[in-house]
């Protein structure tokens, strides 16, 4: 009985295709390889390895294994992208096969349609710039593979950063003039979404990656991961509140009470996305509150065996997981599509004053939940101290 009640309240919802899944999963895990491992290699890696502690020999390893991903996230990004603009030229045909979409000829014809009445840009223009900038930070990246170029990984890293933040936010130009304070701040909270939640998993992608070189590192290499840890644990806790801050307007807009959670198919994926991202942030919280506390305990008091085992075995164990919850949330994405208010005859949000106070009171009071969380941090890392040094 209640399984064909939820089939009726969800008979709005419109499954999405399998090539349409598969090809919007792969375009995001093409920009996370992009742009978490760009972001995370400026805010994290650079830094960690021009250390004055960072042995040599450990930074150069790190280094040529950092290119090499980079190089890979080029490739990725470059097919994945591809498949995207076909999937893009499917949907746009009104039933065409995607196999039919995948014809450089039908690409070229969207990429050059007209713009429709009342736009300012054609979609297909957007698009071209868009796939233009793609192109130019994957051969950025792909050129990492050739030995003289990584030489220069650092100047082709920071390069390739900006171009691929730039795929995302192009993307989300409005074709038409937006009417009104919503319609500007959609793309806006839309493109924090995305560019924060790719940083974070992408980041976390790039530094397991890095961590398996952990049996060609030396006995030092404790200290240099100790640092990047914390390094890119504010770089999370940022993504975090960003994530959370830009999540919940996007849910205000298209979710139009709790129940709808759970009796529409948007409501559902979403749902699932949800207790995903709460995986997320609760591997965070126990790396902030147990793993963080013992690492700095350890490097205080020099213990350098303790040390490189929870900067290169356990911390690596739980980043692993954080992955896999992450690509769990890049494939449920694609299924987070429509409405639930539209699948539930909701009226249509309309923002406010009374809106805004309270999302800024709320944006406050994450702010200063995320620096109690350091703060708490911080201070589970000194307890213990004196008694350690005795």
């Amino acid at each position: 009985m209640h399984t064909a009640s939820l089939a009726a309240t969800t008979a709005g919802y419109a499954m999405p295709q399998l090539w349409r899944a598969l090809t919007k999963t792969g375009y995001f895990i093409g920009l996370s390889g992009a742009i978490g491992a760009t972001v995370t290699y400026a805010t994290t890696v650079r830094p960690a390895l021009r250390a004055p502690e960072t042995d040599t020999e450990d930074a150069r390893l790190l280094s040529r294994r950092t290119a090499h991903y980079l190089a890979w996230a080029g490739v990725v990004l470059l097919v994945a992208g591809y498949f995207q603009l076909a999937a893009r030229v499917a949907r746009a045909g009104k039933g065409m096969p995607f196999g039919d979409a995948l014809a450089p000829d039908r690409i070229w014809h969207y990429l050059r349609a007209p713009a429709a009445k009342g736009a300012w840009i054609a979609q297909g223009t957007v698009h071209l710039v868009q796939n233009l900038v793609l192109v130019a930070t994957a051969a950025t990246l792909i050129a990492l593979f050739v030995p003289a170029a990584r030489r220069h990984t650092d100047r082709i890293a920071l390069t390739a950063l900006p171009l691929s933040l730039a795929v995302t936010l192009i993307a989300g130009v409005p074709t038409t003039t937006p009417a009104d304070l919503d319609a500007w701040l959609n793309p806006v909270f839309d493109q924090a979404h995305i560019v924060s939640g790719t940083v974070w998993l992408g980041g976390l992608a790039l530094l397991v990656a890095l961590a398996g070189t952990r049996k060609r590192l030396g006995a030092g290499a404790g200290l240099l991961w100790a640092d990047t840890w914390r390094r890119f644990g504010l770089v999370a806790m940022v993504c975090v509140g960003a994530v959370t801050i830009s999540g919940l307007w996007l849910s205000w807009k298209h979710v139009g009470g709790i129940s709808q959670l759970w009796t529409t198919g948007y409501g559902i994926a979403l749902l699932v996305k949800i207790l995903l991202v709460a995986g997320l942030v609760t591997a965070g919280a126990f790396n902030q509150f147990w793993l963080m506390p013992r690492i700095v305990r350890a490097r205080t008091t020099d213990d350098t065996a303790s040390l490189l085992h929870l900067t290169l075995r356990h911390f690596p164990k739980v980043v692993w997981g954080e992955v896999v919850l992450g690509v769990a949330v890049l494939v449920v994405l694609p299924y987070i599509s429509g409405s639930a208010r539209t699948e539930a005859g909701s009226p249509k949000a309309v923002s406010s004053g009374t809106l805004f106070a309270g999302g800024a009171a709320l944006a406050i009071a994450l702010v200063v939940s995320l620096y109690a969380t350091a703060k708490a941090s911080d201070a589970l890392a000194r307890r213990g101290l004196p008694s350690a040094a005795a």
